[in-house]
């Protein structure tokens, strides 16, 4: 019996996920085989996009739950530890759950590559995936709400049979893997979309909507489209955002998570339970409770600490855009790292100007781009560099109490600064 660290030193060793990642439905179609398909014993909701795919599961798997349903999630990247990939009534399996999963799957791999039905082990995400979905099986989820981990078409949680597909807004990200142009990207994305499934769409740039209409028309699907219903009383604030959607049915929405992106991604969650029967109460109920930490989270008061793990351009305007809005007269502090395969090129244009402070570091990972790298794409009267997250927060010491400082830049970042200030 291996321990929990024993497990994950071996998905660690099968290296990065995204370093390594082998798009493709081969070898995860023939796990699931040898598994005896565990992902056909629950109904799916399964979610593409670049930017809100997160926080749009966790909304619906909220309103799920708050159905009544038994439901799982899977989510990448974890913040801290692998078991929150797969969570069972919002609850990251513990790690006895963990390894017991690891066992069976990696067991049945090796076997199957000894055998010849395998053409290799399964990748770090092949595996998890396959362990999220033995497990839902074992543990009798009814509804399980599937993220991708990139791109859609060759991404290996699209061995689902999903009931319903929603599709977040697209925009750049993972350009070396899903193309250069957002019109690729976006077929990468609509390759979720299957014949007899529902499908939701955010609202989103009106090139890449084209595709995913296409897309849906040749597959026989009339999407629902969260960019064109009415929302009235809309009101938001630095902690969230509250509306009520006029139709197809009048749902009252109150989102506890920041930010004015938040709305759209929160109306996509509603539509979504909508489709799929949940009734107005609970989807109200279930969007006001949840929580999705690394997404301008306020960790810490006076000064306030946000943490968000906005990663690629998208993301950072999103972040730009609320400091502007609500951070107004007050001295912002930003603390920022991102990783090599990051588009980079805006990012300075973008965060420069909000910020009173800057200061770049790089995550605590070979992956991350070091911080003298990023300074030429920073035009600001004071920046500084950091080697790492720690000696960059100590750079803050002289914060004052109605300061701000924002950690972003990759949610590896993120996972760091929850370790840090706990």
């Amino acid at each position: 019996m291996k321990t929990y660290p024993d497990s994950v030193r071996f998905l660690y060793s099968l290296g990065n996920e995204i370093k390594t990642i082998k798009l493709g439905l081969e070898r995860i179609s023939s796990l699931m085989a040898g598994l005896d398909h565990p992902e056909r014993a629950f109904r799916v909701v399964h979610v593409a996009g670049t930017n809100g795919k997160g926080s749009t599961c966790a909304m619906i798997e909220a309103g799920l739950r708050a159905a009544g349903y038994r439901t799982g999630l899977t989510i990448s990247p974890h913040l801290l530890e692998p078991t929150e990939r797969i969570q069972i009534g919002r609850k990251p399996v513990s790690e006895a759950e963990f390894v017991t999963a690891f066992e069976r799957v990696h067991g049945t791999a090796l076997r199957m590559v000894d055998a010849g039905l395998l053409d290799g082990h399964p990748t770090y995400f092949e595996t998890v995936t396959a362990m999220a979905f033995w497990l839902f099986r074992e543990q009798g989820v009814e509804w399980a709400v599937v993220e991708t981990g990139l791109g859609g078409r060759l991404d290996a949680t699209n061995i689902v049979r999903p009931e319903l597909c929603v599709i977040t807004p697209v925009d750049f990200d993972h350009e070396a893997w899903l193309g250069s142009s957002i019109e690729q990207i976006a077929r990468e994305k609509a390759g979720i979309l299957k014949p007899g499934a529902g499908a939701v769409f955010a609202a989103m740039r009106a090139d890449a909507l084209a595709v995913l209409d296409e897309r849906a028309a040749a597959a026989g699907i009339a999407p629902t489209h969260a960019g064109e219903v009415v929302l009235s009383h809309v009101h938001t604030t630095a902690q969230g955002c509250s509306y009520t959607i006029e139709s197809p049915a009048r749902i009252a929405v109150e989102c506890p998570l920041a930010g004015d992106h938040q709305v759209g991604n929160s109306a996509t969650a509603a539509l979504a339970l909508h489709s799929l029967g949940v009734p107005a109460a609970a989807i109200t109920r279930g969007i006001i409770g949840v929580r999705w930490p690394g997404r301008l989270d306020v960790v810490r008061r006076s000064p306030d600490i946000i943490v968000d793990g906005a990663h690629n351009p998208a993301g950072v305007r999103a972040l730009a855009h609320y400091i502007q809005q609500h951070f107004q007269g007050r001295r912002v502090w930003l603390i920022y790292g991102t990783m090599r395969d990051k588009s980079v090129d805006e990012i300075g244009d973008l965060l420069a100007p909000v910020a009173s402070d800057l200061i770049l570091t790089a995550a605590d990972s070979p992956r991350a781009l070091r911080p003298e790298a990023l300074l030429p794409l920073f035009d600001h009267p004071r920046v500084r560099t950091a080697p790492r997250l720690a000696d960059a927060l100590a750079l803050t010491a002289e914060a004052a109490p109605g300061d701000a400082i924002f950690i972003t830049g990759s949610l590896l970042l993120a996972g760091e600064a929850y370790s840090l200030l706990a």
